[in-house]
């Protein structure tokens, strides 16, 4: 038969926090990356906007 492995309770403890932790950063950086893409889209409707009145894009 195949071995089970046990866990002390403190150890599952530490296991299923780590893994929240690693959840947790891993939104935090969906969520900048959705930020960046939301102000690429801002930029480049802005840019559409001016192109279609026949202004000039401002350049930095």
């Amino acid at each position: 038969m195949s071995e089970i492995n046990k866990l002390s309770v403190g150890k599952l403890l530490d296991k299923l926090r780590s893994d929240d932790a690693s959840n947790s950063s891993r939104i935090e950086q969906l969520d900048e990356k959705i930020k960046t893409t939301d102000e690429e889209i801002q930029r480049l409707r802005a840019a559409r906007a001016r192109l279609k009145r026949g202004q000039p894009a401002k350049r930095d």
